[in-house]
């Protein structure tokens, strides 16, 4: 039995940002599907079921929080799916709300693409222990 490789979601507005997150990730050997908006992202969810999702706030037609909240009232899959929140964001009330709505990390932009690695190989890390 082959492993799939690993499937990370970027959902951020931001085309540049999207893009330069989408291609340093894929470097590092992951499949790497990206989102526009927030509806988007939530498509690529159901349809894609990512093994790490990387998540902006500030998104068109639904917003990170919407996206984090359905996911976790409505799971899909039938494992933990990591949230990282990287957000413009840095506010005490939405690292707050991040925890209430079980986010698994939070980076605030601006941030290193080495921080954003870091913490997808966190969340992997992770996976293991969260699927038994």
């Amino acid at each position: 039995m082959t492993e799939h490789p690993i499937k990370i979601l970027i959902a951020d507005d931001e085309d540049a940002v999207r893009e330069i997150m989408a291609k340093r990730v894929a470097s590092q050997g992951y499949q790497v599907i990206a989102a526009k908006d927030g509806q988007e992202a939530w498509g690529l969810i159901v349809s894609e079921s990512p093994d790490v999702i990387i998540l902006d706030l500030n998104m068109p037609k639904m917003d990170g929080w919407a996206v984090l909240s359905q996911l976790r009232h409505n799971p899909l899959a039938k494992r933990w799916q990591p949230v990282i929140i990287v957000s413009a964001q840095h506010e005490l009330e939405n690292f707050k709300k991040g925890v209430t709505l079980e986010a698994d990390h939070y980076l605030t932009k601006p941030c290193q693409i080495e921080d954003i690695l870091k913490s997808i190989r966190l969340m992997l890390s992770l996976v293991p222990q969260r699927n038994t």
